[in-house]
């Protein structure tokens, strides 16, 4: 079977000059930079507030499981479609992708940098660099700057500069330094990413992480965390409401907890919030914003497939992804894990997930790129043999891995 396949959430790896060839003047002292270490590998040095970022991680896809670590990696061992976009297409084309939303790798991290001038600095430099990264494959590379929200009527300025630029999206830290985004004060930076038609998106590992207990592991389960606290923010503080036309992005945290989510939103908020909220009033309930103004994106959730199937979920808002080139990664194995995974979905439903959502969302011309270039065979076994078996063979809620179905879910299907 022959599908388009556009990734609503893929990655650069900054360069080692991106920060400091392209960082106005005043602040190319403090600017991030890349240093070796003889033991623990390349790793970017983000001044004393934050630890060094070891580059292992940022660009591990397609690795056995057994050889991703953290440190001991050299820049020049990385996938270099990460920084050189003649590279990137080649390595779309392996995995059957036309197209790809692109988001930072270290500049995630500078999100919870505490200097905001300086953070604000970092990202007008890496949105140039981008710019031009981008501006190679324009219809295949499609740009999402940073704004460091330092100051909700300066940001709108940014937002201005980005449109200008030619980048598609606008990725937000998770934390503002004024208050916060569930107050009116930004209600004039969402008027203005309306007016130029500029979606808003929230990525994990872009805010304030919590601690975790137990093993590292259960850290890792925790990186979803922050994008629900943002968006529960969001519906709750009636932003929608005021703003009923604006698109937020999810971005990486998967989508199969948003059924869970949106009936938990809806049992606080007509159990509870007579006591908890005094006077606190929605024009509907919280999970119809959910479903109508926010978009996640997810990789490998045969969860979210089986949500989708079942109706518990808006598929219009769903968007299929392939994190590349992140250890997270499905590339280059997107095509095998697609055909397992999408087994019995409707071709409308599966061509929405697939690309037709976010090329709506980001206005791609789908008459600028190669359509039909994946083709979803689960005979396909390019890296492929690496993934455990359970999820291999997960289809949908009704058949995945360690789990009991609800009859009803079952029923839905």
């Amino acid at each position: 079977m022959r599908k388009t396949l556009i990734s609503a959430d893929s990655h650069i790896t900054e360069p080692p000059n991106v920060y400091v060839d392209y960082i106005e003047k005043k602040y190319r002292d403090q600017a991030p930079y890349l240093r070796r270490d003889a033991e623990r590998g390349d790793m970017f040095i983000l001044g004393e507030e934050l630890p060094p970022i070891p580059i292992g991680i940022i660009a591990a896809a397609g690795k056995n499981p057994t050889e991703i670590r953290f440190e001991g990696v050299q820049f020049e061992d990385m996938h270099k479609g990460g920084y050189e976009p003649n590279a990137r297409i080649l390595e779309q084309d392996r995995d059957g992708v036309s197209a790809e939303v692109i988001y930072p790798s270290v500049g995630m991290m500078l999100c919870n940098h505490p200097d905001f001038d300086l953070k604000r600095a970092c990202f007008k430099a890496y949105n140039t660099w981008l710019t031009e990264y981008c501006g190679a494959f324009p219809n295949r590379l499609l740009g999402a700057g940073q704004i460091a929200m330092h100051d909700p009527k300066e940001a709108i300025k940014d937002l201005e500069l980005i449109k200008k630029q030619g980048l598609r999206g606008v990725m937000l830290p998770g934390n503002p330094a004024v208050e916060d985004y569930d107050q009116p004060i930004y209600d004039d930076f969402f008027r203005a990413a309306l007016e130029m038609d500029i979606p808003l998106s929230f990525h994990i590992l872009t805010g304030k992480q919590g601690a975790f207990r137990g093993s590292a592991l259960n850290g890792f389960m925790q990186t979803i965390r922050g994008c629900q606290d943002i968006l529960g923010m969001l519906v709750y503080g009636g932003v929608f409401d005021r703003h009923p036309d604006l698109k937020v992005v999810c971005v990486e945290a998967d989508a199969g907890w948003v059924p869970h989510y949106m009936y938990r939103m809806d049992h606080a908020y007509l159990r509870h919030r007579h006591w908890i909220t005094p006077g606190q009033e929605l024009r509907q309930n919280p999970s119809a914003y959910f479903a109508d103004n926010i978009y996640v994106t997810f990789q490998d959730d045969w969860s979210a497939f089986g949500a989708a199937k079942a109706g518990l979920i808006n598929t219009d808002r769903l968007m299929w992804a392939n994190d590349f080139p992140h250890s997270d990664s499905t590339w280059p194995w997107s095509q095998a894990l697609l055909a397992k995974h999408t087994k019995g979905m409707e071709t409308e439903m599966l061509d929405n997930i697939l690309y037709k959502n976010v090329a709506d969302l980001y206005n791609i011309d789908l008459n600028t790129i190669e359509k039909d270039k994946a083709l979803l065979d689960p005979s396909d076994t390019v890296g492929y043999n690496d993934t455990p078996e359970g999820f291999k063979n997960a289809d949908s809620l009704a058949n995945s891995p360690s789990s009991t179905t609800p009859a009803s879910f079952i029923a839905m299907e």
